[in-house]
This record gives structure tokens, sequence and C-alpha cells, in this order.
């Protein structure tokens, strides 16, 4: 098991099958806005869909980006967190990130992972019922709106999804438009359908298809993304 380090006094737990559903409880976060207070170590990792921008206070999981570019990760996580002490440091944070992987990948079948994050009540009424599709299924902003009892709420629903700090582990990712369109992702069109390309073929392979690789290919190619602009900021 991993070594991970957390404080008792967890402020929120995400748990259960990575096949969904999956239960958030987020009762205060540990930091006020923008992370102050907090001392947030980050890490980067690769993933099938891109590189995975994970950072952690010492009592769970804070923020979490997908992108090709690691330098634009670390510049929206600054500037999410820009009043945090934020510190590169993969031995805090890669255990979760191994987590968040293994999970993504389809190596895990329950995740339990703390989180550190802050909410208000619509916000974590809306980033449950994202947690509650099942991986290789998506609803759309209107039928969220619905569920939670607010049919004329899909715009506020839509902002909720929008602002979620941990993406992927809550999967604002699976909302799609009314016609069925991909529309709205903080981190691009393009790894939105990454990620629902990825967990469909999971999904499918679960259900008894073929299997898919994950290993290999993807972690050379990211990692060969890394290392050049790790050595260009230290330059």
């Amino acid at each position: 098991m991993d070594n991970l380090t957390v404080n008792e006094s967890v402020p929120g737990r995400l748990c259960g099958s990575t096949a969904g559903p999956l239960v958030l409880t987020v009762a205060a976060a540990s930091y006020a806005a923008r992370g102050a207070g907090a001392r947030i170590a980050y890490t980067l990792t690769p993933t099938p869909c891109g590189l995975l921008l994970l950072a952690a206070t010492n009592h769970g999981v804070a923020w979490l980006g997908i992108h090709d570019s690691a330098s634009y990760l670390e510049a929206e996580l600054r500037n999410d967190l820009s009043r945090a002490e934020l510190i590169d440091d993969p031995g805090q944070a890669g255990p979760y990130a191994s987590r968040v992987v293994a999970a993504m990948v389809g190596d895990a079948s329950t995740v339990n992972l703390p989180i550190d994050i802050r909410a208000t009540a619509f916000q974590l009424r809306v980033w449950r019922a994202l947690c509650a599709i099942p991986r290789g299924a998506t609803r759309t902003y209107g039928e969220i709106a619905r569920d939670l009892g607010q049919p004329q709420g899909s715009r506020a629903v839509g902002y909720a999804n929008g602002s979620n700090p941990a993406a992927i582990i809550i999967p604002c990712h699976r909302v799609i438009g009314a016609d069925g369109g991909l529309t709205g992702y903080r981190w691009g069109v393009e790894y939105k359908r990454r990620l629902l390309q990825h967990e469909r073929a999971l999904a499918a392979t679960a259900a008894g298809g073929p299997a898919i690789d994950h290993r290999g290919a993807f972690r050379l190619e990211l990692l060969e993304r890394i290392e050049p602009e790790r050595n260009l900021r230290k330059s």
C-alpha cells in the first residue's frame, strides 16, 4: 500500500468503485481562498489522456488538472492557488497521483482518496452528481439540473461544473451538451474527448470486450515532454 502521510483530520474523502458511482464527502478545507495558509505539494505524471498535475496538502488532494504542457498546468495551479506555498514535491504528492492513474487505467477497482477542497453547498451538490455518473456514461447539464430539483438551472450546473478543482476524480468531463456535443471543459474539448473515449474503452473491456493497452508508449511520449520543460525552467 502507498505510504501516504495524511493528517487525521481529513476535510473530505472520495471513495467507491472506479467504475462508479463514487461518493464524495467534503467538510471544510484546511486553507482559505486561493490556498491561503497552506503548504501544497504537487507532481506531474503521465496518463493515457495527457499529463496529470496533482496537488495536495497534508490533508488530501486539493487540485488536479490535465494537459499536454507541464508549464501550462503549473501556471494554472499557481493562478488558482496563488496564496499557497506551492512546492514541486513528488515524494508527498506522488502516492496520490499513483492512485489516480491506477484508477484511470483500470489497475485499481476502488478509489479511496482524502480530499481537501473548498466548495459551496450548491457546488458540492453538483460535484456529487458528477461522481454518481458511471465510467463510460455521460449526462447533460439539463439532466443534472433536473435531478437536483432545479430544471431551469442548467447554466448554474455548468458554472459549478467548470469550477471543479479536481478534474478526473470529480468527473466533470462526463457532462455534455443537450445535443450530445462535447461543450465546455476547462482543459479543452480535446482532453474531454480523450477521457471519454478512454473510459468507454475501459467500460467495454469490463463488459467482455478486448483489453486495451494503456502502458508503455504514452508514458515515454509524455515523459519526453515533461523533462525538456522542467530543464528549460531550471536554466
